[in-house]
């Protein structure tokens, strides 16, 4: 049968075309919306998973602190469980003493704080009529339950509560650096069996355990001196639980940028309340000072450039870690964002994230 054909102009669009694959851009929206769905998972899990994972952390940076000494004696031929033992009887002792001395501080505090509450309400109610007595009309019920004086007492009481909770949940962190330290005495024995380059494994993790002992035993020795400072300026003026208020400066000042504001902020109230106005400014003025040489002068010099952190950078992990857990996610935002940076510099992939956390290069 004849089927007629009718002919058809060529065109060069008839040309076949190279197979390109799948668009691109599909697949990259793909890969990046798993990417957030997997970091909320991730986030969410932190935490959730605080109460667990808080006590295993503060375990490995006291142990990133103790594992020089265990390495000293190790080197002098003593017994890896010796040397264990003998460095975690003093942290045990050291650990043990500071719970001690704050715990005492603390419930006086603690006992104290209703009758803080008072005087406070006192000193507000004052303060309001002597406004009244110049015309200043405002209802006095309003402002009172707008300042709630009290409740910035309650508040301190029970941040301080949480944050010696968290870290003093000393058996546990205890047991885990045991176990953290007798791993790292035989841990590079089993890396030279275990991978086939054991040298370069070594070397990366070498560093990230070198920076990180560098800045926390710094910052520890300089956040000691302002402890030590704080508890003697409080005596000289006279300022109840001079102790408290030095082992919170002590640990706040491991909280970048804010940190030595929050822990002035309890102790000059306490100050007001019990000895008036000019002591109260005479301890804030201290405050000032002490933050002024410690963080301007001393430790910006014993550490330098070591740290290599935006100044952004640290007060968004300060935000998030905070956020994430509370006030020892703050303690510990610093050193965390560190081994973030470290991590990412030893990707090639990710080694401009690194650059991104870190400082302004100098010209």
């Amino acid at each position: 049968m004849w089927i007629p054909t009718v002919a058809v102009p060529y065109t060069p669009a008839m040309d076949p075309q190279p197979d390109t694959g799948p668009s691109e851009a599909p697949h990259i929206g793909y890969r990046t919306l798993m990417t957030l769905a997997a970091l909320v998972v991730v986030v969410a899990g932190l935490r959730a998973s605080g109460p667990l994972l808080l006590p295993f952390l503060v375990a490995v940076f006291f142990s990133i602190l103790s594992a020089p000494p265990v390495l000293w004696l190790e080197r002098k031929g003593w017994p890896d469980w010796c040397a264990v033992s003998v460095v975690m009887l003093g942290v045990f002792g050291l650990l043990t003493t500071f719970a001690g001395l704050v715990g005492t501080s603390l419930r006086g505090f603690s006992a104290a704080l209703p009758t803080y509450r008072q005087r406070l309400s006192e000193q507000t109610t004052g303060v309001m009529d002597y406004l009244q007595s110049y015309g200043v009309e405002f209802k006095s019920k309003d402002l009172l339950g707008m300042i709630e004086p009290g409740a910035l007492m309650d508040m301190f009481g029970s941040t301080i509560n949480g944050l010696l909770t968290a870290l003093g949940n000393t058996s546990l962190v205890v047991l885990t650096m045991v176990f953290i330290l007798f791993e790292a005495a035989g841990f590079p024995r089993k890396l030279a069996k275990a991978v086939e380059n054991p040298d370069a494994s070594l070397e990366s993790g070498g560093r990230i355990m070198l920076e990180i002992q560098r800045y926390l035993a710094l910052k520890t020795v300089v956040s000691i001196a302002t402890g030590i400072l704080v508890i003697i300026t409080a005596m000289l003026l006279g300022v109840d639980f001079p102790v408290l208020w030095g082992a919170l400066a002590f640990l706040f000042n491991f909280i970048p940028n804010v940190g030595s504001v929050l822990a002035a902020i309890p102790a000059v109230l306490v100050a007001l309340i019990q000895l008036g106005p000019e002591s109260a400014i005479y301890l804030g003025l201290s405050y000032v000072a002490i933050n002024m040489v410690i963080g301007n002068a001393v430790e910006p010099k014993l550490m330098g450039d070591q740290l290599g952190l935006s100044p952004l950078v640290v007060f968004l992990s300060l935000v998030f870690w905070g956020w994430v857990w509370g006030p020892v996610g703050m303690l510990l935002s610093v050193p965390l964002t560190m081994v973030v940076k470290i991590l990412f510099e030893q990707s090639d992939d990710g080694q401009w994230v690194a650059v991104l956390l870190g400082a302004s290069p100098k010209e």
